[in-house]
Order: structure tokens, then C-alpha cells, then sequence
């Protein structure tokens, strides 16, 4: 029993948008802003619904899941022109097939620290999968590699909790001031000084309701028209798919019309805070701990492992922390919080890119989880 019911609608709203409004807070605030507005956001959903306060699914959630995180994609990328992408952020599609192949080895590596038995194979096949792809990955190769109902619901437990525990490592990393030395970054540090420009003179934007308002209305007609096509294909997983490319599109077609809207991309940090909110609230801390610990452990184990690869391969290869830290989100988390984590760090040219490689890991997730299982067998 919690505080607030599930059906409670208008508090749980009211929880959402407040812990959203912490977060810009955080963000603005001159010295909390270093620790990320994004987690506080995650830590305090956390907070609230595991000690009882809010529940752990609700239909507010599973509405800013399902409607708003495609939503604020479109808002996101509408000034994203693919030509100067391509141009300026190559390396982030380089640093996402590192941090893929970061994963399968730590997948490998982990199962000699920690015992899974006769399971072994496909539960590092099925979690590899999800931390290259996604949650349908996960589900896709768990069903292809025959993988037991029971086992299936102690592994996705567990990982839902280590996504969670990864999505914040991976906010809070560009932060961590040694880090930084031993990974140069050029576009964390225009980022901080693009802030420090705006906070000796503030960029007021200008609140134009018909701007909102068409940008609004311009990104649900891209996202209904993206649904429609993949649900006429059959292929309404990759939905999200369709939603980044009609929008990348219309902002490489005529950018020069969409340069001039205001408040879009702020519109679509609104959106993914609200996602981090819900994702928070979302965790159950504790659920896992009697029949996972063992699946946990590993899980975490193998993100550990894989954030060290990535930072060591970053070091090697003198990649762009940011940009490594993209690419590997794109892997561990998918495309919508890559998106966030770029925007929340003020790295608008790395928002596309993330989302590109997210993508792509649905596309060669499937592959790599059922080969690592039949390696592995």
C-alpha cells in the first residue's frame, strides 16, 4: 500500500512536473548544477516510491513512456541538419561500436566472476542484448534462445534496476573532475562555457505562443505519421525509428524554416525530464533482492566493466569524452535517454548522433545476444 494510488492521476502529475522543476533548479542553481539536475530527478522518484509514497506503475508513468518521450524527439532534433551532423560528430557511431563490443566482453568476462550456472549462456546472451539494444531486444532474444518464463522475470528485474543505476552513472561521469583529466573533452568544456556566457548575460527567450504551439502540433503530426507507417509495415517496435528519421528529415530539407522556431528544444527537455521523473518513480529497489541478487550482481557487474572499456578505449584512442560517453549510453540506455543525457549536458550536437546509434543497436542487438548464447553453450 503507498501514499498515493495509481489511480490517484492529478497528484501523480503534480509529483512529475515538480520533480521535473527540480531538476531545471538544479541546473540553474550555481553550485548544485554540477551534480546534474537529471539525477537529482532519478534519485528523488527513487526516494518517493520506495519508501512508500508513490506507487511503482501508473498510468501517468506509462503515458509519459508510451506519448511523450517520442514526442519530444521531434522537439529535439528540429534543428538537427544531418549534413552538418555528419560532418562535426562522426566519431560518436566509432565510439557506440566500441562500446558495444565493451559489452560483449564484459558479458563474457563477468561469468567468470560470478557463477550463473547452466544459465550462464543465455542470461548473457539476453542482458548483452538489452545493454546493445533494448528492453525488446531483451525480450526478442530471450524468446530465440528458449530462455525459461521464470528466469526471464528474475533477469529483467534485476535489470531494470541496473538500467536505472547506469542511466545515472553515465549523468553523473562528466562531473567527475579526474575523469575529465584523464579524458579531455572540447565539447563539455563549450558546454560549460556556452553556461558561463549565459550566466553573466542571460539569453531571455522569448515565449511565443504560436512558436510552442506549431512546434507542438508539427511534432505529433510527425509522430502520428511515423506510427502509421510502421504500424502498416508491421513493425511498430521500431516506431521510434521513424519518429527520428521524419524528423531529422524535415530538419535537413529546410532548416533555414525551423531555425526560426523558439522553445522547441526547451519544450523537449521538459519531456525528458519528465521521463527521468517517471523513471525514478518507476525503480523498485528491493523487489529483485531475494530471487536476483546473483542476476543484479551480474548485471551491474558487467556495466562496470563495460564503463571502464569504454573509458579505457576513449584514453587510447583520444576520443572526445562526451561524444564516448554518447555512444556508450546509446548502448546501455537507448536512444530516448541518450538523447536526454546529451541535451541535459548541453550537448545539442550529440543529440542526433546518440539517437542514431541507439537506433542502431535495435537493428544488430538481436544478432549479437543469440550468437554470444550459441558461443557461450
Amino acid at each position: 500500500m503507498t501514499f498515493l494510488a495509481p489511480d490517484e492521476t492529478l497528484s501523480l502529475w503534480a509529483i512529475l512536473f515538480a520533480l521535473a522543476a527540480l531538476g531545471f533548479w538544479v541546473d540553474n542553481h550555481p553550485r548544485l548544477k554540477k551534480t546534474s539536475g537529471a539525477l537529482w530527478v532519478i534519485v528523488g522518484g527513487v526516494l518517493l516510491s520506495n519508501f512508500r509514497m508513490t506507487p511503482f506503475s501508473a498510468g501517468s508513468y506509462q503515458f509519459v513512456f508510451q506519448y511523450l518521450v517520442p514526442l519530444a524527439i521531434p522537439l529535439l532534433l528540429f534543428k538537427a541538419n544531418l549534413g552538418k551532423i555528419f560532418r562535426e560528430s562522426g566519431k560518436v557511431m566509432l565510439t557506440f561500436l566500441c562500446a558495444s563490443l565493451g559489452t560483449v566482453i564484459a558479458a563474457v568476462a563477468a561469468l567468470y566472476v560470478i557463477d550463473l550456472g547452466d544459465a550462464g549462456p543465455q542470461v548473457a546472451g539476453v542482458i548483452a542484448s538489452g545493454y546493445i539494444g533494448g528492453t525488446m531486444n531483451f525480450v526478442a532474444v530471450s524468446q530465440a534462445v528458449g530462455m525459461d518464463a521464470e528466469l526471464f522475470g528474475v533477469a529483467i528485474g534485476a535489470n531494470s534496476v541496473v538500467s536505472v543505476m547506469a542511466l545515472m552513472a553515465l549523468i553523473a561521469i562528466p562531473s567527475i573532475s579526474i575523469i575529465r583529466r584523464f579524458i579531455p573533452s572540447k565539447t563539455i568544456d563549450d558546454a560549460i562555457l556556452a553556461d558561463k556566457v549565459e550566466q553573466e548575460a542571460p539569453i531571455r527567450q522569448p515565449f511565443r505562443l504560436s512558436h510552442i504551439t506549431f512546434a507542438i502540433a508539427l511534432s505529433f503530426t510527425v509522430c502520428a505519421l511515423s506510427f502509421a507507417l510502421a504500424a502498416a509495415l508491421a513493425i511498430e517496435q521500431y516506431s521510434i525509428l521513424f519518429v527520428t528519421a521524419l524528423a531529422v528529415v524535415l530538419a535537413s530539407v529546410a532548416p533555414g524554416r525551423l531555425a526560426v522556431l523558439e522553445c522547441d528544444f526547451e519544450l523537449g527537455m521538459l519531456m525528458m525530464y519528465l521521463f527521468f521523473a517517471a523513471i525514478g518513480l518507476s525503480t523498485n529497489v528491493t523487489a529483485f533482492v531475494d530471487s536476483a541478487l546473483n542476476l543484479f550482481f551480474y548485471a551491474l557487474l558487467l556495466v562496470v566493466l563495460h564503463l571502464l572499456l569504454v573509458l579505457l578505449m576513449a584514453k587510447v584512442f583520444g576520443f572526445d569524452l562526451a561524444e564516448a560517453l554518447t555512444g556508450s549510453a546509446a548502448a546501455l540506455v537507448g536512444p530516448g535517454p541518450t538523447a536526454a543525457i546529451a541535451s541535459a549536458n548541453g550537448w545539442k550536437e550529440l543529440v542526433t548522433p546518440g539517437i542514431v546509434c541507439g537506433l542502431f543497436g535495435y537493428i544488430i542487438a538481436n544478432f549479437i545476444g543469440v550468437t554470444l548464447t550459441n558461443l557461450l553453450g
